[in-house]
């Protein structure tokens, strides 16, 4: 005689599967844009990027510009905000760079694009998924040299037990959010997948990590993206 518990896991199996014969199919609405980062230059005051529909329906690719927490102003206005894209059609999105002052440094926005099918009007269920690309935007300013490696201007010291970031320079630094202490196998952790300019974090250590340590290894990623091989940073002494 079935127990108790084992009728109620047939009743949970038999639910589930009720339901899931009542969905006609699981459907992804996919947009793809063409680079994984963009790149908007002062003097050009605008950059494009192409999104194409993978979907094998009819979508609205919605593209909206976001900040991130610690940047208040939205520099970016995209257009056209809202499109609608048949089947493996490419749409170009442009992104116009609005300022009231030249810039002094690199600033960091988001820019998220989502594909939404259209309204579902046919008999029975039907699981329709938004997939979001949310890619970030590096504005570079006026007449500043585009540097390919900014993780290496980061400045790393430990001071009172703590481990020391800073980024001097005035370029966005990206890179993983976990920093490992060498020669220890002890590790830190970012908030966030960047490092602006001028900003200071601090972690702190233990005392054996804080005598020992003498450098740190990290993950970067370059300006267009792409990630590198891990590159490991003395500490200033």
């Amino acid at each position: 005689m079935p127990s108790i518990s084992s009728s109620k896991n047939w009743a949970i199996f038999f639910t589930t599967a009720l339901l899931l014969s009542s969905i006609k199919y699981v459907h992804a609405a996919g947009m793809i844009p063409e680079t994984s980062v963009i790149i908007v230059y002062e003097e050009q005051g605008e950059a494009t990027i192409r999104v194409k529909n993978t979907d094998t329906r009819t979508a609205l690719l919605l593209t909206s510009v976001n900040t991130i927490k610690e940047e208040s102003d939205v520099l970016l206005v995209a257009t056209p905000p809202v499109s609608r894209l048949e089947p493996d059609e490419t749409q170009l999105v442009r992104f116009i760079l609005q300022t009231t002052q030249p810039l002094k440094e690199q600033r960091l926005q988001r820019v998220v694009f989502e594909g939404m099918p259209p309204k579902n009007t046919a008999p029975g269920m039907r699981l329709n998924m938004n997939l979001r690309q949310n890619l970030p935007v590096i504005i570079h300013p006026k007449g500043m040299v585009l540097e390919r490696q900014p993780w290496t201007l980061l400045q790393w010291s430990v001071r009172d037990q703590q481990l020391h970031v800073e980024n001097p320079s005035p370029y966005v630094v990206r890179l993983g959010q976990g920093i490992e202490l060498l020669p220890t196998s002890g590790t830190v952790r970012l908030n966030n997948s960047y490092v602006l300019p001028g900003q200071k974090f601090s972690f702190p250590l233990d005392a054996e990590q804080a005598a020992t340590i003498t450098e740190v290894r990290m993950s970067p990623a370059t300006v267009y993206g792409y990630s590198v091989a891990t590159y490991v940073a003395p500490l200033n002494k």
